[in-house]
């Protein structure tokens, strides 16, 4: 696996290294393509962080470096928008602005609240939090048109209080309108290979979801390390053909000008 399409730099706000520096790192890693996808969460009010940024100069830092590097790596241009009902319309004129290679379209507000903070499962058991996250990302993309690829779908179990109350079977109804939407509207399913990092033992979503959302006929499938870091490019990225394969899948998906590229699992 040589192509890392969910990663940040110092334009997230919970992210310090500059591109750089990521794109140094992913060099020595021996990735071929790698894919920006910066935090642009308008409206994010879940926390003390602002995760946005400024586009104009994104698009010329990205650029500048896309050049510099042009004989080492394939650097993309993407963004995660994080999604919430009302923003269907802003995203939409956002992007038609902007050349972005990828679109990532993540949930990171449920209930007005972001479950990265603890005090949202203090209200809740994990299978309402669970619940409500699959809630609301159904009611986000129904709402919000404008991404290729949802993000980590069921990441919310990453901060559940224990891993045993989470299962596919538990939540099948609503994760299996969820990929129906997606696939409906030609969309793919992240594999974010981070719930490794948090000590699940499984990416985002659980090989359970990506099995089902391509026997609902699923194909387009990114690979992503959500690093933050340097050190986090490429995270586990040495079990990903195993899983993909196991899934049903014999290739992963890239991204360039919007259009998904099919490559060929090892």
């Amino acid at each position: 696996m040589k192509a890392d399409f969910h990663m940040h730099s110092s334009f997230s706000s919970d992210a310090e290294f500059e591109p750089e520096a990521m794109i140094q790192e992913a060099i020595r890693r021996g990735l071929q393509t790698i894919c920006f996808t910066d935090h642009q969460d308008k409206d994010y009010q879940g926390g003390p962080l602002s995760f946005t940024f400024d586009t104009e100069f994104y698009f010329r830092t990205m650029q500048r470096l896309q050049q510099e590097y042009r004989e080492k790596i394939d650097v993309r241009i993407g963004v995660e928008l994080g999604l919430q009902p009302h923003l269907g319309e802003y995203y939409k004129q956002y992007i038609s602005q902007y050349p972005f290679d990828f679109v990532l379209g993540s949930v990171h507000v449920i209930q007005s609240e972001d479950p990265y903070y603890p005090q949202f499962f203090e209200k809740r058991t994990d299978r309402e939090a669970y619940e409500a996250a699959f809630l609301a990302t159904l009611e986000n993309i129904r709402a919000v048109s404008e991404f290729d690829v949802l993000g980590h779908l069921d990441y919310i179990v990453r901060y559940g209080r224990s891993i045993e109350s989470y299962s596919y079977s538990t939540f099948s109804d609503l994760i299996d309108e969820i990929l129906r939407e997606l696939i409906g509207q030609g969309k793919g399913l992240e594999l974010n290979m981070a719930g490794y990092k948090y000590g699940l033992g499984f990416g985002h979503p659980h090989p359970d979801i990506l099995k089902r959302y391509r026997e609902l006929g699923g194909e387009i499938v990114t690979v992503g390390s959500d690093g933050h870091r340097p050190e986090h490019l490429a995270y586990v990225f040495g079990l990903v053909s195993e899983i993909l394969h196991s899934c049903g899948f014999q290739y992963y998906t890239e991204f360039k000008g919007r259009k998904p590229v099919f490559q060929q699992l090892p």
